[in-house]
């Protein structure tokens, strides 16, 4: 028996066959073009709809009982009457809506529709997008997220989820219901979104997939974010978990929503009253990929030179693509404070290394109770990432091979909907790896700490000048 879980990534879509003891047995994956220009970036739907199909086509068997879906969250399209796209579907990377981010972003609105949705102001949000849309005249009888366009296609019914739903800045994560206010800002109306249900709510197949029997359910599923979680077994309240490949998140299961005050966090969904609470950073492994570049050296090779050096006395704001957690600032820059003649390019990497990890820690300080932490991701291949982290973040930080993730989550969500397994908290991960923090640099980098919030709050009213 196995379940066969969709991930609707940027760059392509895995299709991942997991059994009952979250195993991954056989996965595969077809691709398709992020077109960009400029602040957009969109997908084709139609091309992300074929290669869900294809993908499950070479998967399918008898002993597929299930269906479930998960993917990149904050995605937005519009439909026409009849169901057919009459936008493309704007990926998280799309940042046209800057202007009306920047406009409602530390106003009292603003900060309300954050504590109401859980999501924070920014230009990645369907909120914002919609309200993109609105003011330049596009219009659409139906909007939803690409996850929401393949469910049609596949069960025949429109609808979204609370994991989803509660990423777009359009859902009240108090009622679960679409939020009044959001739409008004948005210029959309209820009826124009997907009925809000459960994660794991099933609905029988009924597209011809040869291989699959018809009728078998399939679970609406959620975001990649909340599912990682569960993915890697850090469903349990006080439980987090840390994924960095070329961005990053720190996301921590709670029981019920929430965002802390001074709204640096965001309170999305995994299901049946679990929620993650965190954030997102845009800056990962890129900033060694960007140095490796820069300075022509392989970025292995980098990296492991780093590890052993001092950045002595530099730091780095490493905002190379704006920056999210805690500050939600797209217009942010990155920054090298107290570089000198000397400095070579193992210290500038090392200070690179260790700004992305200060960001980390700053959403950590944000989130109350963290009893533990798992990481995963391809930037963990490079020690340095895991032991500079566990030194800032002043926590062990438990390894976790990076097979499923997301998609393991989605068909933990579907083998729960099945009764196959009692509750959304079952660990069935065994972490490879223990990475133990060095105390003296603990302290080190928490004393640290206060300077980076120091130095980004003196250039956030320089960001948004023409000339950077």
């Amino acid at each position: 028996m196995v379940v066969l879980a969709v991930d609707l990534g940027t760059t392509a879509t895995k299709v991942v066959a997991v059994d009952a003891q979250a195993r991954v047995v056989a996965s595969t994956e077809r691709a398709y073009p992020m077109r960009t220009s400029g602040l957009e970036a969109t997908h084709d739907p139609k091309q992300v709809l074929a290669a869900v199909f294809d993908a499950l086509r070479e998967l399918a068997s008898e002993d597929v009982r299930a269906i479930s879906l998960t993917g990149a969250m904050h995605t937005i399209m519009g439909l026409d009457a009849s169901l057919q796209p009459v936008t493309d579907a704007l990926s998280w990377a799309d940042n046209r809506a800057v202007v009306q981010t920047e406009r409602l972003r530390g106003t009292a609105e603003g900060s309300a529709l954050h504590q109401a949705t859980g999501t924070p102001i920014h230009s990645f949000t369907p909120l914002m997008k919609l309200a993109w849309f609105h003011e330049n005249g596009v219009r659409a009888a139906k909007w939803c997220e690409i996850k929401d366009y393949v469910h049609l296609h596949l069960t025949g019914e429109l609808l979204n989820e609370h994991s989803s739903g509660s990423g777009t800045g359009l859902m009240n994560i108090h009622t679960l219901q679409w939020h009044e206010p959001s739409l008004e800002f948005a210029g959309v109306t209820a009826d124009q979104l997907p009925p809000l249900v459960e994660p794991t709510h099933s609905t029988p197949l009924t597209a011809a997939i040869p291989g699959l029997r018809p009728g078998i359910p399939v679970v609406i599923g959620g975001g990649d974010g909340p599912l990682g979680n569960l993915g890697v077994g850090a469903a349990t309240p006080g439980a987090g978990a840390v994924s960095l490949g070329t961005s990053g998140a720190l996301r921590v299961a709670q029981q019920g929503p929430g965002v802390d005050e001074e709204g640096r966090t965001f309170s999305y969904a995994i299901g049946e009253g679990l929620w993650v609470r965190g954030g997102a950073i845009s800056n990962g492994g890129v900033v060694a990929q960007w140095a490796a570049e820069t300075f022509g050296i392989p970025v292995g090779e980098l990296l492991t030179q780093a590890a052993g050096v001092d950045s002595d006395g530099l730091v780095a704001l490493p905002y190379l693509l704006g920056e999210r957690a805690p500050w939600w600032d797209s217009t942010a820059h990155a920054a090298l404070l107290g570089l000198r003649r000397e400095h070579t390019p193992q210290q500038i990497t090392k200070a690179l290394v260790e700004g992305v990890c200060q960001q980390l820690a700053l959403v950590l300080d944000a989130v109350p109770n963290v009893e533990s932490l798992r990481i995963t991701g391809g930037a963990f291949r490079a020690p340095i990432w895991a032991q500079t982290l566990a030194n800032t973040l002043g926590m062990p930080l438990h390894l976790t091979e990076d097979t499923g993730g997301s998609a393991v989550g989605a068909a933990l969500l579907a083998y729960r909907a099945l009764g196959e397994i009692e509750s959304l908290t079952v660990d069935l991960v065994t972490p490879i790896q223990t990475i133990t923090p060095d105390e003296k640099l603990v302290e080190r980098y928490a004393g640290a700490r206060p300077f980076v919030v120091k130095a980004y709050r003196a250039l956030e009213d320089l960001y948004g000048e023409s000339h950077l």
